[in-house]
């Protein structure tokens, strides 16, 4: 290889490397700043006014070696901030998760003020927004600040961080609250409580119930009764009817024919006695029992005579 192509490699080479550090890429969402040997790149407008360079999502050229660019993102950002333990009107505390959406609204001020250290905006967010909630909770009562009067604290919030956020070039979109609680002691001291008159609301239903079963069960009973007694009067007033209606009838019976009415009160004396078949009976044979028996008609031949 001759020395002239060695030459010509170094050069390309070379201005590969001056190209390559005087391009650089802002990427979507995102906007850059060049800070020339430590300060920012100005410009005069026609004005006469000054502002810094600033460079919008592309591929952009700067000064190789003494220009450095920054590049921050502009995107709408999230800060949850912690847990926070606020005292009310009442003077109860209670637990309180909130949320801040905010984004750089002015660039070049935001990097003056926060030398684009981000913790510095959620420090003063939070001390901004913790000293807010402090300020509006302390003229609410527990149920205003859960549910009449939140829309309004978030607003009031929204505009006492926005106020102070703009000293530091961001804007601040929303402030919302996610979660109030009371904390852990208070809240199993009310959940005690809670327990506590559950248990004594439900021994007062379990005595009334128990009482109300007394009653039905005491009700039930005597009308049971009632309705026994009135079942055995009516069964009485038909056996005595029954045994009425059956006697006119043995009566007639008899007045119609004695001596029939006789046989078949004898035939029905038979099948009872021999109803069994172990049944034993020892009687006389001229006993009155077996009158049908030695006699079909009944009675004797000298009685029939005479």
């Amino acid at each position: 290889m001759s020395k002239q192509i060695k030459i010509l490699f170094a050069v390309i080479v070379f201005a590969i490397i001056i190209i390559s550090s005087c391009l650089f890429t802002v990427q979507e969402g995102q906007e850059g700043l060049v800070l020339r040997l430590g300060k920012l790149v100005t410009l005069k407008t026609s004005q006469g006014e000054k502002h810094a360079l600033q460079y919008v999502p592309g591929l952009h050229f700067k000064l190789p070696i003494i220009d450095t660019i920054k590049k921050f993102d502009m995107r709408l950002q999230t800060l949850d901030i912690q847990s926070s333990r606020i005292v009310t009107k009442e003077k109860k505390d209670v637990i309180v998760d909130f949320y801040v959406k905010w984004r750089i609204s002015d660039l070049p001020l935001y990097y003056k003020r926060t030398a684009g250290d981000s913790q510095k905006v959620d420090t003063l967010l939070t001390q901004q927004l913790n000293d807010g909630l402090r300020a509006q909770f302390g003229r609410r009562t527990i149920k205003e600040v859960v549910s009449d009067d939140r829309a309004q604290i978030m607003t009031a919030l929204n505009k006492r961080a926005d106020s102070s956020a703009k000293n530091l070039g961001i804007e601040v979109i929303d402030v919302r609250i996610k979660r109030i609680d009371l904390p852990e002691e208070v809240s199993n001291a009310v959940y005690e409580r809670m327990r506590a008159e559950r248990e004594r609301v439900a021994k007062e239903h379990r005595s009334e119930g128990r009482a109300q079963a007394e009653a039905i069960r005491a009700n039930a009973d005597a009308q049971a009764t009632v309705i026994v007694a009135g079942a055995k009067a009516d069964a009485n007033k038909l056996r005595a009817a029954g045994d009425q209606t059956a006697a006119k009838i043995y009566a007639d019976a008899y007045s119609k024919d004695a001596e029939f009415y006789a046989f078949m009160r004898s035939l029905s004396a038979y099948n009872a006695s021999f109803a069994q078949k172990n049944d034993i009976l020892v009687l006389t044979p001229d006993s009155q029992f077996f009158q049908y028996f030695n006699y079909p008609n009944g009675v004797k031949k000298q009685e029939r005579s005479e």
